[in-house]
């Protein structure tokens, strides 16, 4: 399956672990984490979908924003962990692998063997 025909429902229950993901590398602002999204396989994420995101998780004390002057052109807003961003983000993903596992465990057993696995 090709990233572009993930199920919206998919993404919509993963986007928030992912984005936390590209952010514990270091702030970042939406163009760049959308362009991480795709070169990890998500496909495109629109800025209709990260932004309001990303206003979630500032709302929620797991980000903080930071405008920064561009270099030849408009300012761009940078995204950054907090503190307890980054607990938090080391927690989801921890509880995010428990949960592949666990589903993961139940739908391999409905591979075949001229599927994708097996």
């Amino acid at each position: 399956m090709k990233p572009e025909q993930w199920p919206s429902e998919w993404l919509r229950g993963v986007l928030g672990v992912c984005v936390m993901r590209v952010l514990l590398d270091g702030p970042s602002y939406g163009y760049a984490i959308t362009q991480r999204l795709a070169e990890a396989g998500l496909g495109a994420v629109r800025g209709g979908t990260l932004y309001p995101l990303l206003g979630r998780l500032e709302e929620a004390g797991d980000v903080e924003v930071e405008w920064r002057p561009g270099e030849g052109g408009p300012g761009r807003k940078y995204f950054a962990l907090t503190a307890t961003g980054r607990e938090r983000a080391h927690q989801l993903a921890a509880d995010w692998a428990a949960f592949t596992d666990t589903t993961r465990a139940l739908t391999d057993g409905g591979l075949t063997r001229t599927g994708q696995r097996g």
